[in-house]
Order: structure tokens, then sequence, then C-alpha cells
């Protein structure tokens, strides 16, 4: 039988498990990963019982390693495998192993820390290892993180998060063994791919309008090209008046009238007047009301408001009931 493609593999033994147990499995994968499997799976007509059976014997196999990896170490493992499978077998299931261990991100503990103890632990390192480490902490609280740090060193940490493509496993070993003193992965002649663009978009969307400004404005200068990369991925507020008007009125519906007001408040001419010509007479006169009379306003309130209109933006796009373009992506045929 021909070799399957891990994607395939994996809509393999999804419709193996059945819908009850693979709909808990698909809640556990990454968002893309579950794209994929999905459209996988929609395209797979039937599954043999022989793909059925290599499938889940790989399974138990890679199991079995990770097992005796636990239990003594790689030779350990590699001994006991080569005795069960042969040789050629054991290589092949250590190499599934190796694959998925290059996955699995280390600093579990960075992940689960409290966000101010990071930024005091991270406030001397160099800018390179903690934009790493941003890498590896969840959007939020890389964002939080980032934030607290002065104007200039932000944009430096976000110009090398954005910068980065590839780590050495043993540059991420000495680091975790100085920030958390363990380090589980177990990784052979290999780099992990970590970071670049679509972290830093990730980690952007989640920083406070005033974080991402900032980083924004002076990556511009010293990045050109970086900046104009993250830019084509990146929503911001300003660029609600290049949405579809059908597509405006649909985020409006969804936008709390107080939040908007606040918005508005801060923003230019030419926004409000985009923004009023998706709205009744009524709403427009009550809104040009609401800001006359609003008095003077905290910025950060305002743009905490223009922020939480672009999550409700960004949540609509991702759920399909809105189409955000982005750089040189297909147009959408309505």
């Amino acid at each position: 039988m021909t070799t399957m493609e891990g994607v395939k593999k994996a809509a393999v033994l999804l419709i193996s498990l059945g819908s009850e147990t693979s709909s808990k499995v698909m809640k556990l994968l990454p968002e893309d990963l579950i794209r994929k499997v999905s459209y996988e799976i929609a395209n797979t007509d039937m599954v043999t019982p022989e793909q059925r059976e290599q499938v889940l014997e790989e399974l138990v196999e890679t199991s079995s390693a990770r097992q005796y990896v636990l239990d003594g170490g790689i030779d350990y493992a590699r001994d006991l495998l080569h005795q069960a499978l042969g040789p050629q077998r054991a290589k092949d299931v250590l190499d599934v192993l190796t694959q998925i261990q290059l996955r699995e991100r280390p600093f579990n503990s960075i992940r689960k820390a409290d966000t101010q103890q990071l930024t005091n632990l991270l406030l001397n390192e160099h800018p390179q290892t903690i934009a790493l480490l941003l890498c590896y902490m969840q959007p939020e609280k890389a964002a939080t993180v980032l934030s607290e740090f002065p104007d200039k060193l932000q944009v430096e940490i976000a110009e090398r998060v954005g910068m980065i493509s590839n780590t050495s496993p043993s540059i991420i070993q000495r680091i975790e063994k100085v920030i958390e003193g363990i380090f589980s992965n177990h990784v052979e002649n290999s780099t992990v791919n970590v970071g670049g663009v679509d972290t830093l978009v990730e980690i952007l969307n989640s920083a406070s309008r005033g974080t991402e400004k900032n980083i924004l404005n002076d990556l511009e200068k010293r990045q050109p090209d970086l900046s104009n990369e993250v830019k084509a991925s990146l929503f911001t507020f300003e660029d609600i008046i290049g949405l579809d008007r059908l597509d405006v009125q649909k985020v409006l519906r969804d936008v709390d009238n107080n939040m908007l007001v606040l918005a508005l408040k801060g923003t230019t001419e030419d926004i409000r007047e985009f923004i009023f010509g998706n709205l009744s007479n009524r709403a427009v006169e009550n809104i040009k009301e609401e800001i006359q009379f609003m008095g003077p306003t905290r910025l950060s309130a305002i743009e905490e408001a223009q922020q939480n209109i672009v999550a409700v933006i960004r949540r609509l796009d991702e759920a399909g009931e809105i189409y955000i373009g982005r750089g040189e992506q297909d147009a959408v045929v309505k």
C-alpha cells in the first residue's frame, strides 16, 4: 500500500474513530490543521480496511515509542523498537516521533506564568531572547508583556519576532534552562520553525492600539518590507473604510452603540463619514449629538473601543460572514 501523507493519515484516523470521539479530538487541533483535515475528510469517499489498519498500527507504535523515551531515553526506545519491529521500521517510527516532538513547544511554565512576573523576569533579557519567548506564548499574553516594555524596545522586539524563521533546538534548550530550568524536548540535528510574520500579526492583533501603532510606525522606517507584509495581514480600525458596504452594515449590527460613539470620537472625519454612510439618518444624528456632549475622553478608552470593533470585524471575517481583503489574495466574486 502507498505511503499516506500526514493530513490523509489524520483524516483516516478521525473517520475510523467515529464522529463522537473525532469531534473531541478536532477541538484540540490548531485551526489551520482543522481546515486541512476537514477538507481531506470531505474528499474521502471511503476508508479501506488496509488504510485503517496502517494508521491505527502507526498510532500504537508511535505511542509506545514515546513511552519508551519517557521510560529510558531515546537509545532505550531505539533498542526496544529494533527488537520488536526491526531496524527499518524502528527508524520510521522514531522519525515520526521526532517530527511530533519538533512541533511540541517548550516553555510550558512561561505560558502558564503570571504576566507581571514574566515582564519582570524578561526586563533585563536580550531583545532576541524576549522575541523568541514571545513566539512561544499565547498571543494575548505576548501582547500584554510586549506593551510593558519601553517604546523603542517594543519595536526592536517586534522586528526580531517578525524576522525569526527557525531556531536551533540547542539554543532553545540553553534559553529554557536559564529561564525555566526545565527542557523536556529531545531533538536531533534539526531546526524548529517559530516566529515570523504570522506570529507577529497574532501578537499585534491582541495588542492595544497604542502598542500596535507605535510598532507599525517605527517598523515601517526600519524594515519596510516586513512592515508591508505585516500590514497586508493585519486589519486596523482605519482599514474599516476598505470594507464592502454590506459588510460594514453587518459589523455595525454587532457593535454596541456606546462603543461605536466612543470609537468615532477619536477618529478622522473621513472614517466618520464612511460609518455614517452606512447608518440611518436618525442614528447618525444621535451619534453626532452624543459625541458633541461627551466631553474630554481618555485616549486609551477610545483606542480600546476601536480595538473591540476590530475584534468584531475579525470574528465575522473568520466566520466567513464578511470578507477582509488582504494583500494579493483572490478577490471575492459576488
